[in-house]
């Protein structure tokens, strides 16, 4: 009776058939995936990646069932398939295959985004104070070099180490393409922890704002102006800075030319490219790069023993790379005499425009008067700038280590 029921209901009937260790961590992973979607509902987490992150993880961990050959699988994602025989017949069946060998594993996804943001980037933001953003950004990318030896002392390649690293920029789509470029063995692992972590800046970053920037300071008003520059000038500016960054790190050339793209339709107001990058293709990335990081959240993957290491290194890149962009913010602060809202350091850490936002609601809650919005603007795009260059020497020199 009950095998007849697990074979009209494989999602229940495979619990009992798998290790049990397994099948635990499939019951675990549902209710991740109910808490993930529901608190990205509440706007507790970032909705536009956890809604669709946890309805997949909890669809591809419930939708287990026997496949050809008594194999026990999903029809969603084969993530680890390299054979292109068994990979051409899998994308014929698996619903998001196409989807994830097309766009994940080429970094075309993260292109895309990055397209996205650069249209949402203003060159405005930064000269409003070029070096106060310049300073913080270089030093929110301490969580990535401090991860990087950690890493490497705990026994990953130099390549696992600097991919995992990249978490402390803060930026999505750059770890995707530093993980591809350094170390694909691990990159679905690393991928799925840095989007679980990154949403998860919006619920931990506010308290180490209040942690480490007494509310007095907090309540600092930072005056700035924007200096008038034309639109000549801001789009001259934006294409030699794609040129002389692709000159000299040309493996970052498809991150660093898709930021810069999206920056030059802005400057150029070419509205069709503008709405398209702006909307259509930056919101549809970013619903599939949800759902797909969601799908490859199977137990078994995440049941690698590495998975644990990468887990505690992704909050340790991330710590400190806050550390570091508040430590920018303060010396800005003790640079100009006080008059620089240190909390706008937090904003380094380029999860744009997250961090911005969290910056700038940290210091209302203080001074409800206070505007630092375009400066933390500033930083923060100064520091997806800064990731890229990062990423691009890691990828560069990491196979001269040894």
């Amino acid at each position: 009776m009950l095998s007849q029921l697990f074979s009209v209901f494989p999602g229940i009937g495979t619990l009992f058939i798998q290790e049990p260790v397994i099948a635990f961590a499939r019951i675990a992973l549902i209710v991740l995936g109910f808490f993930l979607a529901y608190l990205g509902f509440k706007r507790t987490l970032e909705p536009l990646i956890m809604v669709p992150m946890g309805l997949g993880m909890m669809a591809v961990n419930a939708g287990v069932m026997i496949l050809e050959g008594g194999k026990i699988g999903t029809l969603v994602i084969a993530p680890m398939v390299s054979d292109p025989v068994e990979l051409l017949n899998i994308m014929q069946i698996d619903f998001l295959q196409p989807i994830y060998n097309m766009t994940f594993v080429n970094s075309l996804v993260a292109c895309l985004l990055f397209m996205g943001i650069g249209t949402m980037a203003d060159i405005s933001f930064i000269l409003a104070r070029p070096w106060a953003s310049i300073t913080i950004a270089i030093f929110a990318e301490l969580g990535t070099f401090v991860t990087l030896v950690i890493g490497y002392y705990c026994g990953l390649t130099p390549g696992q180490a600097a991919a995992v690293g990249s978490i402390g920029g803060a930026d999505g789509p750059m770890v995707l393409f530093g993980s591809l470029m350094m170390a694909k063995d691990i990159f679905v692992p690393i991928s799925i922890i840095a989007y679980l972590y990154l949403s998860l800046t919006y619920a931990g970053y506010p308290y180490l704002v209040r942690w480490l920037v007494p509310e007095k300071y907090r309540a600092i008003e930072t005056e700035f102006e924007f200096p008038e520059v034309s639109q000549k000038a801001k789009f001259t500016f934006t294409i030699i800075a794609a040129g002389l960054l692709c000159l000299l790190l040309p493996v970052a050339t498809p991150l660093i030319l898709s930021f810069f793209l999206g920056v030059a339709v802005k400057e150029a107001e070419i509205e069709p490219y503008q709405k398209l990058l702006e909307h259509t293709i930056t919101y549809g990335s970013t619903l599939f790069l949800g759902l797909v990081l969601g799908v490859l959240c199977e137990a078994s993957t995440l049941l690698d023993p590495r998975v644990g290491l990468l887990v505690v290194l992704g909050i340790t890149a991330l710590f400190f790379s806050a550390l570091g962009g508040l430590g920018g913010g303060w010396l800005m602060w003790w640079w100009t005499k006080g008059t620089f809202n240190p909390v706008i350091g937090i904003a380094g850490v380029s999860c744009v425009p997250s961090t911005a936002k969290i910056a700038q609601h940290e210091v209302e809650h203080a001074n409800p008067y206070a505007m630092i919005m375009p400066l933390a603007m500033g930083a923060s795009i100064c520091g997806v700038i800064v990731s890229a260059i990062a990423v691009g020497v890691f990828a560069s020199t990491i196979n001269l280590v040894h």
